[in-house]
């Protein structure tokens, strides 16, 4: 019902209540005004309901009125949280609706023992209006709060779905960088090497361009793993994904001439050998980009104090192809190492070369 016609209801209610305890009665014009006054206060029932209570109180004293006080004090307890006010008012309404008038149909020859018993009456009765509108502002705020609950939930949804796309893209990026590129750049290398080395002019003319595509697909992934890693995280790794069983292959066909060495203990986990799979990958790849012709030593070691891979190279002996690099290559690994609670250290040599390590502690 909307509000305006409900307020025009009930004070209609609350007049036919107002003329039914002056039927038949021979009151003066200021008691007609003051049951007008009790009704007419309704208007203000919303906004000032304090005011509307107050205004109904000479006509509860006067008349035997009920509608018109229960329905002020409803729309107290219904706004107001001030417990305090609420117990004041309904104190006071019982109180006017028990003191004995001259035309109330309790006034009798005992008036302290009638208005005793009235009073009591009076304040059972105002308690209703009182619980009612706490027990709908109860429910107001108990609605509004899983209303909340719900927008804080779907809100926590959008969040996670957000989260897993991000990882899903962070790894999505990772392997994009360490298994693409490490196959395009071993072709552009190779094509940059057959082009240097046929005397023919149409394989010439083949490898470089397929060496221009290479590099042309470098720098679009490079792009490309950028984007996708501007909005990832920190992820699960995806499957299928090598293990240390996978390194002596990948030694064997990363172009250059490597050697494999050491072994790691047993106890290494999964997560910790896809870490060392993808160091040894990514440092080869760069010796291949950027040290032609050097010989590279892959060393598994392992001590008390836990375990990793050292990867290191010699000077290069010709100059390096002009190969675009994604300039994510370290910063993956460290990502991986930081998981594992270990470190990555790359830098130069004393002896012109380059070496990367990777050290995880043992638990």
């Amino acid at each position: 019902m909307p509000p305006p016609v409900l307020d025009a209801l009930i004070i209609l209610i609350a007049a036919f209540d107002a003329a039914a305890n002056l039927w038949g009665e021979a009151a003066s014009p200021f008691i007609y005004s003051l049951a007008v006054l009790s009704c007419a206060g309704l208007v203000l029932r919303r906004r000032l309901p304090l005011v509307a209570l107050l205004l109904t109180l000479p006509a509860s004293y006067t008349l035997d009125v009920l509608f018109a006080p229960f329905a002020a004090l409803f729309t107290l307890a219904e706004q107001s949280r001030n417990r305090r006010l609420l117990l004041w008012s309904a104190l006071v309404s019982a109180v006017a609706a028990a003191i004995p008038s001259p035309i109330k149909a309790n006034s009798t020859d005992s008036p302290r023992v009638w208005t005793a018993v009235y009073f009591v009456y009076a304040l059972a009765s105002v308690a209703a209006p009182v619980l009612l509108g706490q027990l709908v502002q109860t429910r107001r705020d108990l609605r509004r709060r899983l209303a909340e609950i719900e927008q804080a939930r779907e809100h926590e949804q959008l969040l996670h779905a957000q989260a897993v796309v991000a990882r899903e893209r962070a790894q999505l990026a990772r392997e994009m960088h360490d298994v693409v590129s490490h196959q395009v750049s071993l072709i552009a290398v190779q094509a940059g090497a057959l082009q240097v080395a046929t005397q023919d002019p149409v394989a010439r003319e083949g490898a470089q361009t397929i060496r221009s595509l290479a590099v042309k697909t470098l720098d679009e992934l490079r792009h490309m793993v950028t984007l996708l890693r501007a909005s990832g995280g920190r992820a699960t790794e995806l499957t299928p994904q090598p293990t240390l069983a996978d390194l002596e292959r990948l030694v064997a066909s990363s172009g250059i001439e490597a050697e494999l060495t050491g072994e790691l203990p047993a106890r290494v986990g999964t997560p910790a050998q896809r870490t060392v799979y993808r160091t040894v990958q990514e440092a080869l790849t760069n010796v291949r980009k950027h040290a032609p012709g050097a010989r590279a030593t892959v060393l598994l070691w392992h001590d008390a104090g836990g375990y990793g891979v050292t990867i290191t190279n010699t000077p290069a002996t010709r100059p390096s192809l002009a190969l675009p690099g994604s300039q994510q290559g370290l910063i993956g690994l460290r990502e991986r190492a930081e998981l594992l609670d270990g470190t990555l250290h790359a830098g130069p040599t004393a002896g012109g070369g380059y070496e990367v390590k990777l050290s995880v502690p043992a638990y």
